[in-house]
């Protein structure tokens, strides 16, 4: 979070498939572990807050018994890493397989670009729908600058960011996205994510909650530990 050889035999296929298996598996462990060790510092209870998920967007199916929620922003690096490392093996565990839907939230903190990129993906949600917002959700995630300096400069502007929707959108729809960004809804809307993210005692990002009890684990087995949990509760074995 911000603040987040001695001579073998050849291996056969089938053992080299699982040693690749293996070493990803440590991977994805070393992955969340860091993402997640420098600021999510283990909570004293779990939260209770109930969180409302009406008009979020989500990936995975509605009906689906857990909900797993990211508070991120989209100048945090280390949401980066989540995005991109983390996010692919939640949805391909739990999305993919019907378990658990997955939102975003914003919680924007670093500076002026991360409550101004909030507003505007507000805005395209709003605007173009589900879909259209995580296309451009992972397109701002791609485009974050290497260099941790731009957390203190303005980088994604409002030109910035019209000129990335307009990647993924048609003209029509980037009009549409601009207007709406003008009136007050769309800081509304962001802001509604953050006042749910500071009574759930969220104070960095990425902070992840699975059917609003906080995760505090460090792999992708602690995850499905609490995933599983929720699902039992929820009474879907």
């Amino acid at each position: 979070m911000a603040q987040k050889k001695k001579k073998v035999n050849k291996p056969t296929k089938s053992s080299s498939s699982k040693f690749v298996f293996w070493i990803i598996g440590l991977i994805a462990i070393a992955i969340i572990g860091f993402i997640f060790l420098a600021n999510n510092q283990k909570s004293n209870d779990t939260a209770n807050e109930e969180i409302d998920y009406a008009n979020q967007p989500f990936l995975g199916e509605e009906s689906a018994p857990v909900s797993i929620v990211e508070f991120g922003d989209y100048k945090c690096p280390n949401c980066k890493n989540f995005t991109d490392d983390v996010v692919p093996l939640v949805v391909k565990e739990f999305v993919d397989t019907g378990k658990a839907k997955f939102y975003y939230f914003h919680y924007p903190f670093i500076n002026v670009d991360s409550e101004r990129t909030a507003k505007f993906s507000e805005a395209v949600y709003h605007e173009l729908g589900n879909e259209k917002f995580w296309e451009f959700h992972e397109l701002i995630f791609e485009k974050q600058p290497e260099d941790t300096r731009y957390e203190t400069i303005d980088v994604f502007t409002e030109e910035f960011l019209t000129e990335t929707l307009q990647e993924i959108a048609s003209d029509e729809e980037v009009k549409k996205v601009a207007a709406y960004f003008d009136t007050k809804e769309p800081e509304a809307a962001w802001k509604s994510d953050e006042a749910i993210g500071g009574k759930l005692g969220v104070s960095g990002t990425p902070t992840v909650f699975v059917n609003g009890k906080r995760f505090d684990g460090k792999t992708m087995d602690d995850l499905n530990e609490l995933v599983e949990e929720a699902a039992k509760e929820k009474g879907n074995e």
